[in-house]
């Protein structure tokens, strides 16, 4: 196939996705959620990435991003990711201009996988035949008996997050509260927890003396606190993790001696260009990295990942990932996602006509 195909048009949608009851973690609610979706096109395919991220995303690969990939060879993506970071040098990458090349950077792996006809995981190359995730949800909002439903829908997972710092770690008797009723629901099963930044490092190390077992404690302070993480980290049994906020190599770097598995977001990073750099970061300093949310959007390059520890599998995405997307891989036993590697791209295809309704944007 020569490789001088070209990128062509570049489209975008943003759609506003309702929750299915209020939601919230340690530092923020919610009730609502945005996903922008692109396709890149190339010869006679086209690609398909998407962000969690306001609408603004969208715009800006409109007006940003797409005029910097335009005409480039479809096959040469590192080079299609690097004009696009510099082309919002000005505007700054970290936050929304991050989301968007990331959404791009998607669509544009998954053009490429088309356009030589086999799956984007064979393409970055296999490294494990199943990804493992974990079940995320357990919001601050769900009273008990939602949350020891949802907890028990969940069992055969065999690892499960709750959130807890609620209203920025001033409920710490209902936080430790719900622990203890994951923990009895759970059994034997993994317990992880997520302050979303909601404590202080000595709230955080108190509050964690009193945990029944936990193996994951994320975020316990906010990602930029280092000093705070490092401290957490050194006190706590529990592994103590971050990252879903990083949206450049250098954040990651920031993070890695301060926490024991790293964290990582395709919609986020800098799309699968940067997962791989970030993973491979994180492999030279002898650690692992998890996939932050969106599963569907992750499996490929989790599967071509050797040093992942899993994915989350988290409530949100989940559910629209499944209402807007023909061909989502299927939860398999013991808590795992197999791809299809005889379906070309990531396998997915977007279903229009059913996420129209939701559109806010595009």
């Amino acid at each position: 196939m020569s490789s001088a195909i070209e990128i062509g048009a570049v489209e975008w949608a943003a759609y506003q996705v309702p929750t299915d009851g209020p939601e919230g973690d340690g530092t923020f609610a919610w009730d609502a959620t945005t996903i922008v979706v692109v396709h890149v096109h190339a010869g006679p395919e086209s690609g398909l990435g998407w962000t969690y991220a306001p609408a603004a995303a969208g715009h800006l690969i409109g007006e940003m991003l797409a005029p910097a990939i335009g005409g480039r060879s479809a096959f040469d993506v590192p080079a299609a990711q690097e004009a696009m970071v510099r082309a919002v040098r000005n505007a700054g990458r970290p936050g929304v201009a991050a989301t968007a090349i990331s959404a791009v950077d998607v669509a544009l792996w998954d053009l490429k996988a088309r356009l030589l006809g086999v799956r984007l995981a064979r393409l970055l190359g296999v490294a494990r035949p199943a990804v493992p995730v974990y079940a995320s949800g357990g919001f601050t909002t769900w009273e008990d008996l939602h949350l020891s439903r949802w907890l028990s829908d969940h069992l055969d997972i065999g690892r499960a997050k709750i959130k807890i710092g609620e209203s920025w770690g001033t409920c710490e008797r209902r936080d430790l509260a719900r622990v203890e009723l994951a923990r009895r629901i759970l059994g034997e099963r993994e317990l992880y927890v997520d302050a979303n930044g909601g404590y202080s490092a000595a709230q955080a190390i108190r509050l964690a003396a009193e945990f029944p077992e936990v193996r994951w404690f994320e975020e316990p302070v906010s990602s930029d606190d280092l000093d705070g993480l490092r401290r957490v980290r050194d006190a706590v049994a529990a592994d103590v993790t971050a990252g879903e906020y990083g949206y450049d190599l250098p954040c990651f770097a920031r993070l890695i001696p301060v926490v024991d598995c790293l964290q990582a977001d395709v919609s986020r990073c800098g799309g699968i260009t940067d997962w791989l750099r970030v993973s491979a970061l994180a492999a030279a300093h002898q650690l692992e990295v998890s996939g932050h949310c969106a599963p569907a959007l992750h499996v490929d390059a989790a599967a071509a990942t050797p040093n992942l520890r899993h994915l989350e599998y988290f409530h949100d995405h989940v559910r629209i990932e499944s209402k807007f997307f023909d061909g989502v891989t299927p939860l398999g036993p013991g808590g795992t996602l197999t791809p299809d590697l005889s379906a070309p791209g990531h396998g997915l295809t977007f279903k229009a006509a059913d996420a129209e309704p939701f559109r806010v944007a595009g």
